[in-house]
């Protein structure tokens, strides 16, 4: 149900508040909202939140307005939608227009209304303005959370939405993970798992053969920085470079025979042509997902409806062990700095059986909050959770329920929630409230609380239009995956330029300068209508590179590799052409059988050549690696060295974020004092004005007086604002305007409160100029970056000894070359 007129709040209650605006209070017992906001520490996240409700409860809703409250904050999120809700998120239309709805209507709704879809689309668009208006939201709140972030969807195993693959290599975790023994055993154990439930394997970490071999050949890989693909995961299952598991020899632990047969289920399943576009999309990566290029905040929705339960076990369980190593190597804060919502969990985190996505998802719940990071869950089946583990969380929302073994589960877990953050709780107290709620009424139960609070959620913002179809999907995400498609075209093109016609091949590699080391890029993909493989020369080259500036507290050292292109003789440009060649490019020392070799051209004959390009890349990497240094004028302190422009600022805002919930504090516990000593003086006038009888301006005091309150209720939360009730101020002022009515002869008490009203007004101004002042001084728009260059020191510059480098490459028929490998934009 929409508020009534007198209750439609104004944009000034809940913008700028350092909190997500979600409902209003709920009077229980009366069955009607209360004129108070429910407000939303956007930090209380950090303990994590779930959501519990049966079908119609209104719990999407109300999921998606916390997401909405978070883009507006410029939090990123990343969203993992089994059944299609989530892509809602991108039916927020500013213009409400009926034809923005047009696309989204069922036609059976439509019919059930006795409509037309186009009247029915007209009917949305009514309903949907009328609703946000009732709600104190405009259109331009609408355009606020668009512009806020960018949305996305992506469907892993699928080209509907946005590509994302997970298998194009296990890449080999950071330093941080090496180092620390229980992170590394979580992320070989997590992926391992996930990998072998893909392959329909049931395998126990502990006695499995399977899992142990796979999980000893990553753990050899990686330890030594070598990240794996697929293709060569396979050939690595049949020859291990390991010789030994535990005490036993290899083939005495697993038979050369058993292990042929799981490579070669791994190979089928890769081979299937309805399993390839597994192979397609960009590779998960948890920070571009949460931010685009620019540093800009990101909602990634990971769309698995259309995978089977097999397929979202593995991508569930490699995304959240991604997302916890990623988790692991920020900086710690007390101020959210990411979301991780989740709908329907159940499944992935059951209260008795141990799929490979439970280990992590615990482990996140237990860590995340000491990194900013909130992970909120959401379920109509409660039965099928694990409580104990959901102890760790801080918030419940909790809807209507189905069934009394739903609500005997939900309390057992409140209990252990309540027993983790060592509050109190009132299991009756709370069964009778949640047998008491509606449609769209939730109770929370947040440990930063004094008690738990029934409250109506707002309307929200996106249209909810049900689980969105696969066309809808395929037509919301073209323009961008023509984008993506664009870009990685545009790649290759420009990587091949100038190689792309065919030249002459042989099967014998030509002679090399003696004293000139060879080496050989592995394909990264499977060649297509291939006539032929030809590995091609190019000039590879390594350095160690040192920055150092003290003001800065930088002392940055980092390794550069960088490849030249050489099939038509060494460019005129030189190393001003070269490319990146990321570390996790392994190189071979052998050659692949099938490949036949292009001629060495003549400037590459010479060993002289090779010195002279060593030189030459010594002072290439002084004059072009320089490094950039960020400042913020506001914070006064440099990102760390060596970040981008927009890692800089996703550092700075981080920062930023903490110091205005700082702020924020403070100024709720200045204004807490002043309105608990405003609240005293109101109760001795209503005590006075009531003595006389006298009732006259009733509304008009309660009015003034109400908007004060309303706003610093809204702003100090329910935390500060149940302690002073400021709503008694309100009934305090109504009080005494009757008893002004009747007598006369109190024009002292009559101006008294009166007074009061004014110092209440004026300090709700004083409060709203602060609340503008602190919005806008910590704005993420508004942070400015100074820049300092700074070139590497000299005297610790180091450099390899140029390499020949044997790239792949495939012929096509028609004598057109395409490279088999990528590499990274020049820089």
């Amino acid at each position: 149900p929409a508020t009534s007129p007198d209750l439609t709040p104004s944009p000034d209650q809940f913008e700028k508040l350092a909190s997500f605006y979600l409902g209003r209070h709920y009077d229980l017992a009366a069955g009607q909202l209360r004129d108070d906001l429910l407000m939303y520490d956007a930090k209380d996240l950090c303990t994590h939140a779930m959501c519990v409700g049966m079908t119609g409860s209104g719990k999407t809703g109300l999921c998606l307005s916390l997401l909405e409250e978070a883009a507006i904050d410029g939090i990123p999120a990343l969203c993992v939608d089994p059944k299609g809700d989530l892509a809602n998120l991108l039916l927020a239309f500013p213009d409400l227009q009926a034809s923005d709805f047009l696309p989204y209507i069922h036609s059976g709704d439509a019919i059930r209304k006795g409509m037309t879809v186009e009247q029915f689309a007209e009917d949305r668009a009514k309903l949907w303005k009328s609703g946000l208006a009732s709600w104190g939201q405009s259109p331009a709140r609408i355009k606020k959370f668009r512009d806020a972030v960018d949305i996305s969807v992506y469907t892993p195993g699928s080209n509907l939405g946005l590509p994302l693959t997970v298998l194009k290599s296990f890449d080999a975790p950071s330093q941080e993970v090496l180092r620390d023994s229980d992170a590394m055993r979580e992320r070989v154990t997590g992926a391992t798992s996930g990998l072998l439930t893909l392959l329909g394997i049931e395998a126990d970490p502990l006695l499995s053969p399977e899992h142990i071999l796979v999980s000893s050949i990553l753990d050899h890989c990686w330890r030594k920085g070598e990240s794996i693909s697929i293709g060569a995961l396979i050939g690595l299952i049949s020859a291990p470079p390991i010789r030994q598991v535990g005490v036993m020899d290899l083939d005495t632990f697993m038979p050369p025979s058993d292990r042929a047969k799981l490579s070669m289920r791994l190979n089928n399943l890769l081979a299937s042509p309805a399993f390839s576009t597994w192979l397609d999309g960009e590779t998960l990566d948890i920070g571009k997902l949460l931010y685009d290029p620019s540093g800009k905040p990101r909602l990634s929705i990971l769309s698995i409806a259309h995978l089977s339960d097999r397929e979202r076990m593995f991508f569930v369980t490699i995304l959240l062990n991604e997302l916890l190593a990623w988790t692991r190597s920020q900086s710690g804060t007390s101020s959210l700095r990411a979301m991780f919502y989740m709908d329907e969990v159940a499944g992935y985190f059951p209260p008795v059986a141990n799929p490979p996505s439970k280990p992590p998802m615990l482990t996140l719940l237990k860590q995340a909050r000491a990194f900013g990071v909130g992970i909120t869950l959401a379920t109509q089946n409660p039965v099928d959770l694990d409580y104990k583990g959901l102890s760790n969380i801080g918030t419940w929302f909790l809807g209507r329920l189905q069934t009394e073994r739903d609500k005997a589960r939900v309390l057992e877990g409140l209990e252990g929630a309540s027993a983790q953050s060592g509050s109190q709780f009132d299991r009756a107290r709370m069964e009778q409230m949640l047998a008491s709620l509606g449609n769209r009424v939730f109770l929370m139960n947040n440990v930063h609380d004094d008690q738990p609070t029934v409250f109506q959620t707002r309307w929200a913002l996106s249209y909810l239009a049900g689980p969105l179809s696969r066309d809808q999907i395929s037509e919301l995400m073209a323009d961008k995956r023509q984008t993506v498609d664009d870009s990685g075209i545009a790649v290759t093109e420009d990587l091949s330029a100038g190689d792309t016609p065919a030249v002459a091949a042989d099967p014998i590699k030509p002679v090399v300068p003696i004293g000139v080391e060879e080496r050989y890029l592995p394909p990264q993909r499977p060649p297509e209508n291939v006539s032929k493989e030809v590995y091609r020369p190019a000039l590879i080259c390594e350095g160690t590179l040192h920055w150092v500036r003290s003001s800065a507290d930088l002392d940055l050292w980092r390794d550069a590799r960088r490849i030249l292109l050489c099939g038509s003789g060494i460019p005129a440009d030189r190393w001003e052409v070269s490319r990146p060649l990321d570390a996790s490019n392994a190189l071979a020392n052998e050659p692949e059988d099938s490949f036949t070799y292009a001629a060495l051209p003549t400037d590459l004959c010479g060993a002289a050549e090779y010195r002279k390009l060593e030189k030459e890349f010594k002072d290439y990497l002084y004059r072009h690696q320089t490094l950039e240094l960020y400042k913020s004028t506001l914070l006064g302190e440099y990102a760390p060295g060596g970040s981008t422009q927009a890692q800089a600022r996703i550092h700075f805002n981080t920062l930023a974020r903490e110091e205005r919930d700082l702020a924020t504090e403070k100024l709720r516990a200045k204004y807490a004092k002043k309105m608990a000593s405003l609240d005293k003086k109101i109760r001795a006038a209503q005590d006075r004005v009531a003595r006389e009888e006298d009732q006259y301006e009733q509304a008009k005091l309660s009015s003034i007086i109400s908007i004060g309150s309303s706003l610093l209720g809204a702003f100090m939360g329910r935390k500060v604002a149940s302690r002073t009730n400021v709503n008694s101020m309100s009934t305090a002022a109504r009080a005494g305007g009757r008893a002004m009515q009747q007598k006369s002869d109190i024009g002292r008490a009559e101006d008294q409160l009166r007074d009061l009203a004014i110092e209440q007004t004026e300090l709700n101004a004083r409060l709203r100029e602060e609340i503008d002042e602190l919005s806008e001084k910590y704005a993420i728009e508004n942070l400015e970056l100074e820049t300092t260059t700074i070139a590497p020191r000299k005297s610790d510059l180091k450099v390899q000894d140029v390499q020949l480098l044997w790239t792949p490459w495939a012929i096509d028929p028609s004598g057109i070359a395409t490279p088999l490998f990528d590499v990274q934009q020049n820089q």
